[in-house]
């Protein structure tokens, strides 16, 4: 029987599959987001609505955005049809405080934020004779806009929408042609899969970033706790059945990891750039790029044939290509917003691994998790949430395996770093990143140099991991000065100007 060569935790990486494989529409009900805690006035008491942008540049249909209205301006049409079809311009000056020296007929403006209010950019932009106001914001997510206090005119008669930076940045780069958009939100849109905005994400200080989710405290202890009861079900209720469906739904999970990757590398090819900004409408699934129609096929075949041939002595390699792309797509749908979030993850996650060992030596006098790692009573090779690689030179044969929690939940945090680094603009060495991920390396070697002392006996690796990275990371932010912004905003107190619109907020 082949021998793991290392503790994974299924329980937490069964979790963390069916997030993506479960990754449906909103339903109607997510479209309107009414807040109670958002002042209200009259003529500042819309609900805030997700609204689609749809475009096209040269009379051709380009990419669709979601953006969301303003708690004031004029409300818009629920059905495409009814919406009036009109041309985006770029605001002379860019952030619309003032009247623009371009000469507007109907136009809508696109605009940055910064420097004034939303309601005097919404002011000037209808004063000038635009149809409708597209606020870019400075970050990638989206912004509820609401009325201050001390503001008189709030009776503003166009959409206001706020869009995210990187649809801004798009819609940018094509008003070199001529460019048209439409603005409507649908009661139940068809949304696309890749851009799911459930309002439950919207917030005043915007947690909806690009389709990302961001981790609480609660939900991280939440989350480890209910990976404890899951990993108790998969031992005591182990069977073939049960494996069939964990192969399933890594399945599905992988397809769609693999494609999320496929896209997003092809799409950096100047081959590739066209296919990936045309859309086509398909039913229940809305807006979806033709690379993403040309790619899809490829990821189904490719986790049909790893199901099919699972069993076979080089299945390992498939399983470890889609299990690659799941662990990169879940990491880049997740996300640490400071370190606080990431230490509590992490600590849990440390604990799990402690506690276990405790409990499987005391209470069931074998390794719980390696057994279901292995599948054993099920009749399988074991699940497969995990990367295996053959021991080419031991004689008994058998893989080296890693869960993957034992990557992820690190791999948190190391993302995490990278975006800090990012924001402050910091050097490869000066930054956070760099040191995160050789701190990982040196965590996982020291599970391997622990697997070997103990004759090959599965070792928890996040028991030696945590303690590298986060120590690491949390020495070197004390070190530098950082560790306040690290340990509550997540961010530096300015943002490098290389990741903004403006250098103003409102």
């Amino acid at each position: 029987m082949d021998q793991s060569s290392n503790l994974t935790k299924p329980a937490l990486t069964l979790l963390l599959i069916l997030l993506i494989s479960s990754n449906s529409p909103v339903h109607a009900g997510d479209i309107v987001h009414r807040d109670d805690k958002a002042p209200t006035r009259p003529g500042c008491d819309n609900n805030f609505v997700l609204v689609k942008v749809q475009t096209w540049v040269n009379d051709r249909e380009e990419e669709e955005f979601v953006g969301v209205g303003a708690r004031f301006g004029l409300t818009l049409e629920a059905k495409e049809k009814d919406a009036h079809k009109d041309r985006i311009a770029l605001a002379d000056p860019h952030d619309c405080c003032t009247t623009p020296k371009n000469k507007l007929t109907g136009e809508i403006i696109l605009v940055h934020r910064g420097n004034c209010s939303f309601t005097t950019k919404a002011n000037v932009a209808e004063a000038a004779g635009a149809s409708a106001i597209l606020i870019i914001n400075n970050r990638t997510e989206l912004f509820k806009m609401v009325c201050e206090a001390d503001e008189p005119d709030v009776n503003i008669g166009i959409p206001v929408v706020m869009l995210p930076q990187d649809a801004g940045e798009s819609l940018k780069q094509s008003l070199q042609e001529k460019i048209n958009g439409r603005l409507y939100s649908p009661r139940r849109p068809l949304v696309d899969v890749a851009e799911d905005a459930s309002d439950e994400y919207l917030s005043t200080e915007a947690s909806y970033s690009s389709g990302v989710v961001e981790i609480t405290t609660t939900s991280a202890i939440v989350f480890i706790v209910v990976a404890s009861c899951f990993l108790v079900v998969l031992y005591k209720k182990m069977s073939y059945a049960f494996i069939e469906v964990l192969v399933v739904l890594f399945a599905i999970g992988g397809a769609e990891g693999l494609q999320t990757c496929l896209v997003a590398l092809l799409a950096c090819f100047r081959l590739f750039e066209s296919a990936a900004k045309s859309f086509i409408k398909v039913p229940f699934l809305g807006g979806v790029s033709y690379l993403t129609l040309g790619v899809s096929p490829f990821c189904v075949i490719c986790a049909v044939l790893w199901a099919v041939y699972r069993r076979h002595h080089f299945a390992w390699i498939g399983q470890d290509i889609l299990g690659v792309a799941l662990i990169i797509t879940v990491i880049q749908i997740i996300q640490v917003p400071n370190l606080k979030v990431g230490t509590v993850l992490l600590s849990c996650a440390f604990l799990y691994d402690i506690f276990w060992v405790f409990v499987s030596k005391w209470m069931f006098h074998e390794s719980v998790m390696i057994m279901v790692a292995r599948g054993d009573k099920s009749g399988e090779d074991g699940i497969p949430m995990l990367l295996k690689i053959p021991r080419m030179f031991d004689p008994w044969g058998g893989y080296s395996i890693i869960g993957f929690g034992d990557i992820i939940l690190p791999g948190l945090l190391v993302a995490f770093s990278l975006r800090y680094d990012w924001l402050s603009n910091k050097s490869l060495r000066e930054g956070y990143f760099l040191w995160t991920m050789i701190a990982y390396g040196l965590g996982l070697l020291i599970t391997y140099v622990a697997l070997n002392l103990m004759d090959g006996h599965g070792q928890p690796a996040l028991l030696y991991i945590v303690p590298f990275t986060l120590g690491t990371f949390i020495t070197l932010g004390t070190k530098r000065g950082d560790l306040r912004h690290l340990w509550t905003k997540g961010e530096p107190d300015k943002i490098c100007p290389h990741v903004r619109l403006q250098s103003s907020e409102e």
